[in-house]
């Protein structure tokens, strides 16, 4: 009897929760966020540690998300040209003067975002994101000439063709990121827009790899139609037990190398789900952000942090089984009133590792830098700026996730804040109503690695699942120490 009712106790306490996380409200960012027509800008308005102040370096950008210096210093930056929200826009490299005049440099096509720049020997490398017609890596020269370095990278879904970055081997390194949220094409991905665009597009392994019969029923939001879809599979396409999955070269979820003129391209790692930001550390490591699971489609997963990875040669990092080095063996990262996600392959490739950190849930941590300099501090430790939740889009957060720049020690994995929003909580400044960070994309320090600057996206509003993106809200900071 009292086995039983201690049982009884138990499933009710589960009930308890489960039904509070469906009643509950979300208090993310996006949702708390004001559109404006006239961002205030003060840098004032920036927490910063002792010795440190904020300048803005350009603003009135729109959908910023890098910058680059060439030889003599100078400032670039880039304009994405699409945001979440399916604003869709040209894309642009532009130089950014002192005072902060603009001029542009280089346009380009109708398929953002553009996510990432790097200069090197000479020209500019861009990675395209591919949305309307598959990925890509663009050589620009200072001129504005703009060339394919590949193309049709399998980049047309939730997640884009990322970075680039020069290794010490002089190769240039890139990464892309998954079509879906776990696997699984469902709902989620025609309500973010591409599926209605590439009804076939899914995800792809970059090897071999033979799967569980796990099919997962949900209705198309058009036809109202029963849809029963298998993980890496178009969207209606069932699987069978041991199905084998072939792979490719390039795929979904990985990092890939390539010549700086172009060429083979080459695996690096795989298993990620989104590694958005790639930089090399002092010593030569590669570190990349990767953007953990979300709350949302056909396998949701609940709970699951984003990750700073250090890269090794061949590894598989977990993805779409693992989060963060631990499997989906249980009810762990069960979402509240759904079913537990089970592992989708029937043999792994490999045991993956633990991350070098983990960072904030739904904080989407996105690009990171090094710091060099024993002039600014912290030499040795990774910037990485925190765009900031998506809530209740990507699951529902109890307030304000990112919105911020963090430091970490990559050595024992431990997260500082650096660059936050003054004020009594954590939230982007359009939400305090101040003139601080809204939410920054990418960090880079300049080429003496005296200065930090700080790309921050600007204003984005989630309201009723649909998320509004502000134009010429963009900025970019840098920060600089003033005293030791």
């Amino acid at each position: 009897m009292q086995l039983f009712l201690r049982l009884s106790l138990i499933f009710l306490l589960f009930v308890s929760v489960a039904g509070c996380y469906r009643m509950r409200s979300s208090n993310g960012g996006a949702e708390g966020t004001n559109l404006t027509t006239n961002r205030p800008l003060n840098p004032s308005d920036i927490e910063l540690p002792a010795g440190y102040t904020a300048e803005v370096v350009a603003s009135e950008l729109t959908f910023p998300t890098d910058v680059a210096f060439d030889e003599a210093g100078q400032v670039y930056a880039i304009e994405a040209g699409y945001s979440y929200g399916e604003e869709f826009l040209e894309p642009k490299l532009i130089r950014v003067a002192p005072g902060g005049n603009k001029t542009i440099v280089a346009t380009g096509e109708l398929n953002g975002p553009w996510t990432g720049i790097t200069y090197h020997n000479g020209n500019f490398y861009v990675a395209e994101g591919g949305q309307k017609t598959g990925g890509k890596i663009l050589k620009i020269t200072p001129e504005g000439t703009i060339s394919s370095l590949v193309e049709n990278l399998p980049s047309l879904g939730d997640h884009h063709t990322n970075g680039p970055t020069i290794g010490p081997d002089g190769k240039l390194y890139f990464g892309i990121g998954t079509a879906t949220n776990s696997g699984v094409v469902g709902p989620d991905n025609y309500n973010m827009g591409w599926l209605k665009r590439n009804p076939d597009f899914h995800d792809i392994p970059c090897q071999d790899i033979t799967i569980t019969r796990q099919n997962f029923t949900s209705t198309h939001p058009e036809t109202k139609q029963p849809m029963t879809t298998g993980a890496y599979q178009p969207y209606g396409t069932a699987v069978k037990d041991g199905q084998v999955i072939p792979g490719a070269i390039p795929c979904s979820g990985a990092v890939l190398r390539m010549g700086a003129d172009g060429g083979t391209m080459e695996l690096v790692a795989w298993g990620f789900r989104n590694p958005f930001g790639l930089a090399f550390a002092p010593n030569g490591s590669l570190y990349v952000t990767d953007n953990g699971y979300d709350e949302r489609g056909s396998r949701s997963v609940w709970g699951v942090g984003d990750y700073l990875w250090q890269v090794q040669q061949g590894q598989w990092y977990g993805w779409p089984d693992f989060a963060g080095g631990l499997a989906f063996n249980g009810d762990r990262f069960q979402t509240p009133s759904k079913e537990a996600p089970k592992p989708i392959l029937t043999q792994h490739p490999a045991k993956p590792p633990h991350p070098a950190a983990t960072l904030g849930v739904h904080s989407s941590s996105n690009g990171l830098d090094f710091s060099t300099s024993a002039s600014f501090g912290h030499t040795g430790e990774a910037f990485v700026a925190q765009f900031g939740d998506m809530a209740p889009n990507v699951g529902k957060v109890m307030a304000p996730v990112g919105f911020k720049v963090v430091r970490v020690n990559v050595g024992n994995g431990v997260v500082t804040d650096f660059a936050v929003n003054k004020g009594t909580k954590n939230a982007p400044a359009s939400m305090l109503k101040k003139g601080g960070l809204e939410r920054p994309v990418a960090v880079k320090f300049s080429p003496d690695g005296t200065a930090l600057y700080i790309v921050d996206f600007g204003v984005m509003h989630v309201e009723d699942g649909k998320t509004t993106p502000q134009k010429n809200t963009g900025v970019i900071w840098k920060v600089t120490r003033t005293t030791h």
